[in-house]
């Protein structure tokens, strides 16, 4: 049997359904917050990506936030737990998705500037900063940070977010 990428990813697919650990970043700059795109989806996402077998959730979001814009960041704290439901058939091609994703806010460096070259399952990813008073007028997930962001608690939270329908 051949190793995928997915092999190390703590998850795991039964049929159509697709569970998955992640670590993601909530990176803001100057009033922006930066999300991926690509050329697959009509969509932004959180900067952020699989936490791999063994590795810590810290770990994993400065593994992925360094892929992802080619800058190391520093964790400022765990902000939000996230358990996300969602049908997601464009990127990854299974119906039904069960996220739980622990989403760190990143010190912000004072420039936006980035040196980006990620690509996820073989798309090229665009960053792309967005104005946090603007976010609403964007196809942007998790649909929590909308309203997570227009005043960030300071205090850890769990969000329970359910997009299937």
């Amino acid at each position: 049997m051949e190793k995928t990428a997915m092999d190390d990813d703590c998850g795991f697919v039964r049929d159509d359904f697709w569970f998955r650990c992640r670590a993601a970043a909530i990176i803001i700059e100057n009033g922006n917050v930066l999300f991926a795109t690509n050329e697959s989806v009509d969509y932004f996402y959180s900067i952020g990506g699989a936490i791999k077998l063994g590795e810590k959730a810290e770990d994993a979001v400065m593994r992925e936030v360094l892929e992802e814009t080619g800058v190391r960041y520093e964790i400022e704290r765990l902000a939000v737990i996230h358990e996300n439901f969602f049908k997601e058939e464009q990127l990854s091609g299974f119906g039904r998705c069960h996220e739980i994703a622990f989403y760190y806010l990143m010190k912000p460096r004072g420039t936006q500037e980035l040196h980006s070259n990620s690509y996820s399952m073989g798309v090229k990813e665009h960053m792309v900063w967005i104005p946090i008073d603007e976010l609403d007028r964007y196809k942007a997930y998790p649909s929590f940070l909308k309203h997570y962001l227009a005043k960030p608690p300071e205090n850890l939270v769990h969000i329970i977010t359910d997009d299937r329908n």
